[in-house]
């Protein structure tokens, strides 16, 4: 059985990096924990709730998952939903107050290895990289 178990798991990778956003901590908290903000910088319907346990998907579900801990203005910690996987996929975001608005420190843990390169991706270009030109404009 122990055979069984470790060839159905799939090797996994982490990523970490800051972001610096140019609006305050609270306004990027709600921009990232509100429904109505979320469809407003992502332009599209977004099923979100800063309750402990409740589902959550972004981009017509391209993202879902359950999320876990909130700080209000601080901190989202989410699991994504990444099919069969064995190891649970965290998403760590906690906002820094920066000169230059807010850095938001993302951790990602346990990125199915071969979607590592779409989600780190995704999260330079459509997370992120749309949040920034959101608050820029």
């Amino acid at each position: 059985m122990a055979a069984l178990q470790s060839a159905n798991k799939t090797s996994t990778m982490d990523y970490k990096k800051y972001y610096i956003i140019p609006a305050a901590p609270e306004e990027v908290y709600l921009a990232l924990t509100n429904p109505l903000t979320l469809q407003l910088w992502t332009s599209e319907p977004a099923e979100m709730s800063t309750e402990p346990g409740s589902e959550f998907s972004l981009w017509d579900g391209s993202i879902a998952g359950k999320n876990l801990e909130f700080q209000e203005n601080k901190k989202i910690v989410q699991q994504w939903y990444f099919g069969e996987e064995n190891a649970d996929s965290i998403v760590s975001i906690v906002l820094h107050p920066h000169p230059k608005g807010t850095s938001a420190e993302l951790k990602h843990s346990n990125i199915p290895q071969n979607d590592y390169k779409d989600i780190v991706e995704g999260w330079d270009k459509n997370y992120f990289g749309e949040l920034i030109a959101f608050y820029r404009e």
